[in-house]
């Protein structure tokens, strides 16, 4: 059984300062909780409670407040982006993992569902994601994670997608199995071997830049299967100010 819960949070969060001068975005306040807290509780609800946090900016405070955690750390969190922030736990990888973005909000149905998924790499989709985007000036449909699905298999996820050619939006919540890793990990190196850090990879970036959905929508074109649980709203993702005042009019938990 897949155990481990990867908690993506190396990042400073920029976009919300003030809020993160001195705190780590996870640890930004919405409805009388942190955002990290409301991870944790959707997936101990499911039974899940083996934690290692990505840490990065402000490491310490995290570790302070959460000892019970296991800790990797991405040394060079000023410098990457996602993918390689998820990378700095490989060794917490390679048996199967869940894994989630630590600025969005999503409920434990969410998690119920991708824990029952059968497939070897599942993504949780936000189907009502427009929704919410009316209200997004400082983060438009042009910055979302967007989906492309046949059935529930996910054939396109990319932000160049045309909003209205998506079928939802990614969460940032994903689950692979042990043959799942093994397909990503292993594309991973070919790609690192090809590219090294600072190869050209995705919008013009060195691949170091590199966020998660541009590796897996290069595993989709190369013929890996991966497939998508769908939630129908009852997500945020808290990456500006704007963004913030939303979640705390809106989220209920």
């Amino acid at each position: 059984m897949i155990t481990k819960v990867i908690l993506i949070g190396a990042g400073r969060g920029s976009r919300l300062m003030p809020l993160t001068t001195s705190q780590p975005k996870s640890f930004t306040s919405i409805s009388g909780k942190r955002i990290l807290d409301w991870t944790l509780e959707a997936f101990s609800s499911n039974g899940l409670h083996d934690f290692v946090f990505v840490s990065g900016y402000l490491k310490r405070v995290i570790e302070h407040e959460y000892p019970n955690f296991v800790f990797s750390e991405n040394k060079d969190w000023e410098n990457n982006n996602i993918l390689f922030s998820l990378l700095s736990a490989r060794n917490h990888l390679e048996k199967g993992f869940y894994s989630s973005y630590t600025d969005t909000l999503y409920q434990v149905n969410a998690i119920t569902s991708l824990k029952e998924s059968p497939y070897d790499i599942t993504l949780v989709m936000d189907t009502e994601w427009r929704e919410r985007y009316k209200f997004r000036s400082q983060h438009p449909e042009s910055d979302g994670e967007k989906m492309v699905t046949n059935g529930d298999r996910v054939v396109r996820i990319s932000r160049d997608i045309d909003p209205e050619s998506a079928s939802g939006e990614f969460t940032g919540v994903l689950k692979m199995s042990q043959k799942g890793a093994q397909q990503f990990l292993e594309f991973f190196d070919d790609l690192h071997r090809s590219l090294g850090s600072d190869g050209i990879f995705a919008e013009s970036k060195p691949f170091r830049k590199a966020y998660l959905i541009h590796q897996l929508d290069r595993m989709i074109q190369d013929g890996i299967s991966v497939h998508h649980v769908a939630v129908s709203g009852e997500y945020h993702e808290i990456d500006t100010i704007e963004d913030y005042e939303l979640a705390c009019r809106l989220w209920k938990g």
